[in-house]
Order: C-alpha cells, then structure tokens, then sequence
C-alpha cells in the first residue's frame, strides 16, 4: 500500500485520493502526456482550472490514459472572474466540453474574488450565485463532488447562507513556511476537506535550511518532505510537475514525521516565492 491507493473519503460519500497530480503552469500542448505519465506511475487525482488554460490536454490525458474513467478523479475550477449563475452554469458546461468528459468528479470556485481583485471587493452575491450553479449541476450528476478554492472563513460563511450543499473541499495555499491552521481546523470541524496547493512553496522552500536539515534526518529530499507534511495535516497535496521522475519521487512518502518536527515546521514562516511572489499570479499585478 502506498499513498498512491490511499484516500480520503468526502462529506458525501466520494472517495478522492490523498496524492494528486497539480498541473498549473504545465502548457495544454504538453498536458495530455503529463497526465497519461501520471497515471501510468499509479496518480489517480488530477487538478486542473479554466484558468490554467490546459484542460483540453488534461482531458485528453485522462480519455487516453488506458484506465478506466471511473477510476480518476479529475478535478476543475471555475474561473475566478465569473460571479454570475448564468455565466457560472455556461462555464460548467464548457468545461465539460472542453475535456471531453461525461462528468468532473469535483469542480470548485477558484477564488472568491476575481484575481484582479484578490482579498479586495465584496463578491458574497456572485460566489451565491455561482455556488446555485455548481449545487444545480452536482444535482444533474455532471459533477460528483463540489467545492472552493481559496476561501476564507468569512466566504464560506457566506455561501452558507443560501446553499442546501455545504462545500466537500477547500483548496488553498498549505505548505511548510505557510499553515493557516485556524481555517484548516473550521473546515476539518464542518466536514470540509482542505486540499493543499503548491505543497512545494512554489520550489522556494528547497533553499531553507531548516527545512533541509530536517528533510536529511528523515533520509528524503526536500520535496518529499513538505509533501508528506501536508498529508501529516490530514489534506490532500497536489505538486504540481510535468517530470515523470519527479512525479515518482514524490510519491515515496510513506513515512511519518515526528510531532516535534511536525510543530516546526507547523510554525515556521517562509512566504518568500522569488519570481511568484506576486500573488495571485492571476491578477495581473
């Protein structure tokens, strides 16, 4: 058993595996082949978004892949811009399309802002109304599991307020040097699984010391530990890479980390992303 066959079970019954294959900033030309390595190497999660502009590729990979489309769990997100049921129920559709798939087995609003405004705006109306739109088409069967990416506490308040589905995941920025333990304990307390993006730092964590001090103690490298670290957390970890070697790399994490080390790195700050500092790299800014 490795953590490549382990899962998560959802607030409504879907199983998600705990590892999966992110694949922001990997090109749709080069798409297809990344997931199809993916799953050859035993991925079995795949995350993609409208935003990164690769799911047709993505599609491509998991209709080509030679394992059965019930055996993925493919994963999309709503452009973040769309706050709107009319434009929110165009683009589920549109996403399907694009993929070439029957159903997204979760589909989730990237953020609660548009990117060009990211923690800016109040948005509550837009994100209840593209929330109808998801409940709508999980409802339909065109996606098996719904939720949001990037919500605060405040913004999953707000969806509250109307919704008759309470969201079955998170996803949001969770990496050794960044925890937001406070969010990760509400949503774990409202049955919300919280994925973890960029478990990885957006590679700017390979240069800690700390961090690689511990990592050597471990015998792993760098990556694997911060992967294993969101395991440790109870979320799914998504790194993102288009290198089957590294893909295999980091799935050879079943080990466990020590509660001391756990609390460091649970309490270390490290937001220095280098050339991605400028976050969200959607805004434009």
């Amino acid at each position: 058993m490795t953590i490549l066959n382990e899962t998560y079970t959802l607030s409504n019954g879907v199983t998600i595996p705990k590892l999966g294959l992110g694949t922001w900033f990997i090109d749709d030309a080069v798409a297809a082949q990344a997931v199809r390595d993916a799953i050859a190497i035993g991925y079995r999660n795949i995350d993609t978004a409208q935003a990164y502009a690769n799911e047709r590729g993505v599609g491509e990979g998991v209709r080509t892949s030679g394992v059965a489309r019930e055996e993925l769990f493919v994963s999309t997100k709503l452009a973040a811009e769309i706050k709107d049921y009319d434009q929110a129920v165009a683009a589920i559709d549109g996403s399907l399309e694009t993929m070439g798939l029957d159903y997204i087995d979760l589909m989730l609003i990237h953020a609660p802002q548009p990117w060009d405004d990211f923690r800016g705006g109040d948005y509550s109306e837009g994100n209840r109304a593209a929330w109808k739109a998801h409940e709508e088409a999980h409802a339909a069967g065109k996606l098996r599991s719904i939720g949001v990416s990037n919500f605060l506490q405040a913004d999953l308040e707000n969806i509250d307020t109307e919704a008759t589905v309470t969201p079955h995941v998170n996803q949001v920025l969770v990496h050794a040097g960044n925890t937001p333990s406070e969010l990760i304990e509400y949503c774990q307390g409202r049955g919300i699984l919280i994925e973890a993006y960029s478990p990885i730092a957006h590679g700017e964590i390979l240069k800690h010391p700390q961090v690689q001090e511990i990592a050597a103690r471990y015998g792993v490298s760098v990556p694997q530990l911060c992967i294993r670290y969101t395991l440790e957390l109870g979320t799914v970890s998504l790194p993102k890479t288009a290198n089957p070697n590294h893909m295999r790399d980091n799935s050879l994490v079943d080990f466990h980390i020590s509660e001391a080390d756990l609390e460091a790195l649970r309490t270390l700050d490290a937001k220095d992303y280098g050339e991605h500092t400028a976050f969200p790299v959607y805004s434009g800014k």
